[in-house]
């Protein structure tokens, strides 16, 4: 295994919910990223986040780790989840609080389901 795949693996192990993204929590710097960092926020989910734009080793790593291409993705429980659009799809039809259900990451799902109703 890589220095880096070792890198992401232990991120990925260390954290019930890992999103890799463009920026911060706080200060997203791409749309896609925000927008997954925003739900996962709104949401009251606690999760790491990596900032891709700081390490170009884990911006690459990550893509091949996963075969994804794309930036942002998220990880819950050591699972790939996806990036920005499964993430979106995922919150709108409730699978994501599922997800978050069955393996027991908390959440607030009165939150969940404003963001259900303000997208209806």
């Amino acid at each position: 295994m890589s220095d880096v795949t070792t890198r992401i693996r232990d991120l990925i192990d260390s954290h019930d919910v890992v999103l890799f993204m463009k920026g911060t929590k706080e200060m997203p710097q791409c749309g896609f990223s925000s927008r997954v960092a925003g739900v996962l926020n709104y949401m009251g989910v606690s999760y790491k986040d990596v900032n891709v734009l700081t390490d170009p080793d884990i911006r690459q790593g990550i893509k091949d780790f996963s075969d994804w291409p794309t930036i942002p993705q998220l990880y819950v429980k050591g699972e790939f989840v996806g990036g920005c659009d499964i993430v979106t799809e995922m919150t709108l039809s409730g699978e994501l609080d599922q997800m978050f259900d069955q393996k027991a990451v908390a959440y607030d799902k009165a939150a969940a389901d404003k963001i259900r109703e303000a997208n209806a």
